[in-house]
């Protein structure tokens, strides 16, 4: 039995009909670049996240990039956030010729620790980015309070992997200044391709990102700031439009699936990410925490289970990000980078989750027992 690691197969069975019916209206209308599909998209995002504005662009990447663009950060300037994430977090902060000043993590959430934000906080602050890892938010409230002690800093949530997750009754992207997310193919909310969407309340800032991914132009031909080619396509955001029909299915279905898992986890004595009160996770990774974790992926994947590691090395420790810190600085999430482990993990999973946690129990044992003989 081999099990995907994301099912997108069957979900595009699911929705085959809708998502061919999308591509052939733009194929029909030949809209290609800004389609009536990009602000139909947007509408119903916004309206789902209650964000007052929704603006899609190229790519969770460009989000990012877009929204720091807009804050005008730039040379010297510092953003507080976590080493414990993809690279494009910090990556979009050092193009801008920004400083990205690394926070440590929550071992429990893997999120990143509120209570160490306010030490690193200066006067060069431009922004806070807390990520909202595996599909769960970091602690907003805490953290947008932190900053409005500190004269109202702006907060970016970087949302990539927890689109349709919940905090205290909001949905993520709609939980502090800005709210960044992706769709890449394998997140939550994907499509077929490069995709991504910033979510904001504040009608100036939402002016900002839409000319700054047309070029910074307000009008045609008219250039009010220095922008990107930085749109979503239209047939990109079709598809999403397309899968908006099963989401509120799929969140349901990854809540299941999460608790599931956590049940069986926990059952088997299995050191997990929490799940933080009042949060829901989007589970874009279902992530355990083990040791002999190479050991522990060979003997899975011989099982036919796939994993993945999410992240093998904080940003601190990376050649191109080094010299902003090092492990030293953020010991938790060099520790905890060394044992996290996902898991196969969609909103189809389903009966399958049962069969990767028996797999995973006797590989366990079977390591557990090959220590034992060895010191015996």
């Amino acid at each position: 039995m081999t099990i995907p690691f994301v099912d997108l197969r069957t979900q595009y069975l699911a929705l085959k009909s809708s998502i061919q019916a999308r591509i052939d209206g733009v194929l029909e209308h030949g809209q290609y670049i800004m389609g009536p599909e990009v602000a139909e998209l947007e509408e119903r995002l916004a309206r789902y996240t209650g964000a007052k504005h929704c603006v899609t662009v190229s790519s969770g990447t460009d989000a990012l990039l877009i929204s720091l663009m807009a804050l005008n950060v730039g040379p010297g300037d510092e953003v507080i956030t976590t080493p414990f994430t993809f690279a494009a977090t910090a990556e979009v902060i050092v193009l801008l010729g920004g400083i990205p000043v690394f926070v440590d993590i929550d071992p429990l959430t893997c999120n990143i620790d509120p209570s160490k934000i306010e030490a690193a906080i200066t006067t060069r602050t431009k922004a806070i980015m807390p990520v909202s890892l595996y599909g769960q938010p970091a602690d907003m409230d805490e953290i947008n309070a932190i900053a409005a002690r500190h004269g109202s800093i702006p907060v970016i949530e970087d949302a990539a992997q927890s689109f349709g997750a919940v905090y205290k009754g909001n949905k993520s992207c709609n939980l502090s200044t800005i709210g960044c997310t992706s769709f890449f193919p394998s997140k939550p909310l994907g499509c077929y391709g490069d995709g991504g969407a910033i979510f904001t309340s504040d009608d100036e800032l939402a002016q900002v990102f839409r000319e700054i991914r047309v070029h910074g132009q307000s009008r045609r031909y008219w250039h009010t700031r220095v922008g990107l080619g930085g749109r979503m396509d239209t047939l990109q955001c079709a598809i999403v439009l397309a899968k908006l029909e099963r989401f509120e299915w799929e969140v349901s279905q990854r809540i299941e699936n999460g608790d599931r898992y956590n049940t069986l986890m926990d059952g088997l004595g299995v050191e997990r990410v929490r799940l933080a009160a009042e949060r829901t996770s989007m589970y874009a990774q279902y992530t355990v925490l083990v040791e002999q974790r190479e050991q522990v992926q060979v003997l899975l994947k011989n099982a036919g289970i796939p994993t993945a590691v999410h992240y093998p090395v904080p940003l601190n420790e990376q050649p191109a990000y080094s010299k902003y810190g090092s492990a030293l600085d953020t010991p938790i999430s060099s520790a905890v980078s060394k044992r996290v482990m996902s898991l196969p993990m969609s909103a189809d999973v389903g009966e399958a989750i049962d069969h990767v946690a028996s797999q995973l129990s006797e590989v366990l044992s079977r390591l557990e027992t090959d220590v034992a003989s060895a010191v015996g």
